[in-house]
């Protein structure tokens, strides 16, 4: 038998990084039961609605979640549906199934993670008819896969790979059924911060080199240089959670650079202090009444460090180049 491997800090900080994934949900969960927006299928993943979070970091997370959802479903509009998105470092993410409530799904959707948050994930989906039923309505042939690191339908993939292992992750899309063809949308959230500037940039030129017709949404910290961001820093750290990749967050430049330096055409990025100024404004004026916030300024510096930067080429004309707030 081969002897076990030691256990190292890299360990140590992949188990931090994947606890991030349930912070993430369970913020989610409390905001939508504060009415922030609609996710039916949150409640499957977070077994309850938890202990209140600040009314800012509700705020963030609805401008997070409202602003990832414009570009992606700009994208899938303006590919007609005809096109593929990976979920890359996905968690317990819900998008799926809203896509499907939609109207809006993709040829096929994949999810990527490490092994242990896609057991989890896969554990829920079997186990929640709300989650399994739509899975099975999109799919047509018998041939569906499930064991306990991987899903695999016609239209739905879940994946357990490490993101910094581009060789592998390619080979095991590719064994589900990846087509570089077709236009392809990449997610990534809180994801390539904690990863090395090096893994980072090569998870991105690998994107830009396998699709000839692609955009890559990226929300992550920025202006992490300042005095707020080297507190964000610290609390992390002491979680044992150490942004790997913070060098990359100094600044919306440095954020865009990363991809024009990996062949992607064309890049923007906005920080979310902007993006919640151009989401739609009934629906901001909305939440904005579901809870007294006390200090705007403490909203204003939350959202001003973290950012939405997204990345086109456009081999087929579609237009990417357009997709904005």
């Amino acid at each position: 038998m081969a002897a076990r491997q030691p256990f190292t800090d890299t360990d140590t900080a992949d188990e931090a990084v994947r606890t991030t994934c349930d912070d993430a949900t369970t913020c989610k969960r409390f905001a939508t039961s504060k009415g922030y927006w609609k996710d039916p299928y949150i409640q499957y993943f977070a077994r309850s609605v938890g202990e209140r979070k600040a009314p800012e970091i509700n705020r963030g997370y609805y401008a997070r979640v409202q602003g990832v959802n414009h570009l992606l479903d700009a994208f899938i509009r303006k590919a007609e549906c005809d096109c593929q998105v990976i979920n890359l470092g996905a968690g317990l993410d819900t998008t799926f199934w809203r896509l499907k409530d939609k109207n809006l799904m993709p040829r096929k959707y994949f999810e990527v993670d490490f092994p242990t948050v896609v057991a989890r994930k896969i554990h829920n989906i079997k186990t929640k008819p709300p989650l399994s039923k739509p899975v099975i309505e999109t799919h047509s042939t018998d041939s569906l896969l499930l064991d306990a690191h991987s899903l695999d339908s016609d239209r739905y993939c879940i994946l357990g790979a490490d993101l910094r292992d581009i060789s592998n992750l390619d080979e095991k899309l590719k064994k589900f059924q990846l087509n570089p063809e077709l236009p392809t949308l990449l997610v990534s959230e809180c994801v390539l911060v904690y990863m090395t500037p090096a893994h980072s940039s090569n998870l991105v030129r690998w994107a830009a080199e396998t699709f000839h017709t692609a955009m890559f949404i990226n929300y992550e910290q920025v202006n992490m240089s300042d005095r707020f961001g080297q507190v964000m820093i610290e609390n992390l750290q002491r979680r044992q959670c150490t942004l790997a990749g913070v060098e990359v967050c100094q600044s919306l430049d440095s954020q865009k650079e990363r991809f024009l330096k990996a062949c992607w055409e064309h890049a923007d990025a906005l920080d979310m202090m902007t993006v919640y100024s151009m989401l739609p404004q009934d629906d901001v004026a909305r939440i904005e009444q579901l809870e007294f916030l006390d200090e705007r300024e403490l909203l204003q510096q939350l959202l001003q460090h973290y950012s939405i930067c997204w990345a086109t080429k456009d081999k087929l004309n579609l237009g990417l180049a357009q997709l904005a707030f």
